[in-house]
């Protein structure tokens, strides 16, 4: 090869290594940054996670808990319905009674104004004959 062109590769390969100087210092310390960041951020998260763990252990409990008293709930509607079929039943048996009771009062009451008419006849008819005897 020619002495130039020796001189002239010599050449760009010093530019070009005085440019690569600055740039992989750069470089260097973007990593060094970056280290200094995640180092932080890796302390900072460990907490964090603990945290989150125990709140998504308190929230399991929760869930659990509402679940549980969910349950609860249902089988206390479910008693509360048959109370409520009981109580309509009940209450149907004692509408029938009244029912009953109302015609056993309508009964007893024609029956008390009958013996009161029939008196009344038979007393009227008695004083009539007791008039008739005296003319």
């Amino acid at each position: 090869m020619q002495p130039w062109v020796q001189g002239l590769v010599i050449l760009c390969l010093i530019a070009v290594t005085i440019a690569l100087v600055p740039a992989i210092i750069a470089l260097r310390r973007s990593a060094e940054r970056a280290d200094r960041v995640l180092a932080i951020l890796e302390g900072e998260l460990r907490p964090l996670v603990g945290e989150v763990r125990g709140l998504v252990h308190e929230l399991r409990g929760l869930s659990e808990e509402a679940r549980g008293e969910m349950q609860r709930i249902g089988g206390l509607t479910d008693r509360a319905q048959d109370a409520v079929e009981g109580v309509s039943r009940v209450l149907a048996a004692v509408t029938g009674l009244t029912r009953a009771g109302q015609l056993v009062g309508v009964a007893a009451g024609l029956k008390t104004g009958l013996e009161v008419f029939l008196h009344r006849l038979r007393r009227n008819d008695a004083d009539g004959k007791r008039e008739g005897d005296q003319p």
